[in-house]
């Protein structure tokens, strides 16, 4: 892997056969992955939330492949996705991505244990499911076994029966908007209320669009496949279009294989 942006004295062009300079011929350890994906520092008034998102894109904007991003992945974005999971407090994740993935809760990862006791962190992040109806199946151990327990985010009107299966199951429910669906903006403040301020998301599409019309997406991790798919994938964020697009800023970008790693981020005001 090499480093393109920003550029410094590592970012090296890849020599004939594949090799290339510093950092650009071997792979980065996790210790190296972290510090270039880490969380803004707090500032004097302490930790305030932080919402990242991590996605996966084909050349021609797919989000998916047969429904899943598996197939427009690599082993390194496996890599960095491990890392971005490592150093959340928690992962909001919509209830349809959830059910096509097959999504598992978290587990604790030997290779960054001492970073999240330093950081004051539980052994895993949790998994928050975004949902308003509660269509899940409570049987599967994201709900059953997690290390953490799995937070569900749903509006007040949410139908009370599967409230009370989510419950049982051992999922810990919490309101998030006045209706039956959730409120973007309030559920990254009821979750900074619980504690988790270092906040990731892999969406879905429909998750990540209503994300980022609510204005509350602070940072967005897009891995560029290099790979065409056509047909009619959903792209990366879905839903209404917003009024004015969104600027955000390239933070940095790294390269394996063709596979490009990139960070952009909006402005936020100084603490």
């Amino acid at each position: 892997m090499r480093r393109l942006f920003p550029v410094t004295d590592e970012t090296a062009a890849p020599a004939p056969g594949g090799a290339s300079g510093d950092g650009g011929g071997r792979e980065w350890s996790l210790d190296e992955l972290a510090a270039a994906y880490a969380y803004p520092e707090p500032g004097p008034g302490g930790p305030v939330p932080w919402l990242r998102a991590n996605m996966v894109s084909t050349l021609d904007g797919a989000a998916q492949h047969d429904g899943r991003s598996q197939p427009i992945s690599s082993a390194t974005d496996m890599r960095i996705f491990g890392t971005l999971r490592a150093l959340a407090d928690v992962v909001v994740v919509g209830a349809e991505t959830v059910r096509k993935e097959g999504y598992r809760p978290a587990r604790a990862r030997e290779d960054f244990a001492a970073m999240r006791q330093a950081a004051g962190q539980r052994p895993a992040p949790a998994i928050a499911v975004v949902t308003a109806g509660l269509d899940l199946d409570f049987s599967l151990p994201l709900f059953t076994s997690p290390l953490v327990p799995t937070l569900i985010l749903t509006g007040a009107a949410a139908p009370p029966d599967r409230v009370a299966a989510a419950e049982e199951a051992g999922a810990r429910v919490v309101t998030a908007g006045d209706g039956i669906g959730v409120d973007p903006a309030r559920a990254v403040r009821v979750l900074a209320d619980l504690g988790h301020t270092r906040l990731l998301t892999e969406g879905g599409p429909r998750l990540l669009g209503q994300l980022v019309a609510a204005g509350v997406l602070d940072e967005l991790c897009l891995t560029v496949s290099p790979m065409l798919t056509a047909g009619e994938a959903q792209r990366i964020a879905g839903g209404p279009a917003v009024t004015v697009p969104h600027r955000f800023g390239l933070v940095s970008m790294l390269e394996e294989d063709g596979f490009l790693f990139t960070r952009y981020g909006r402005t936020r005001p100084a603490y």
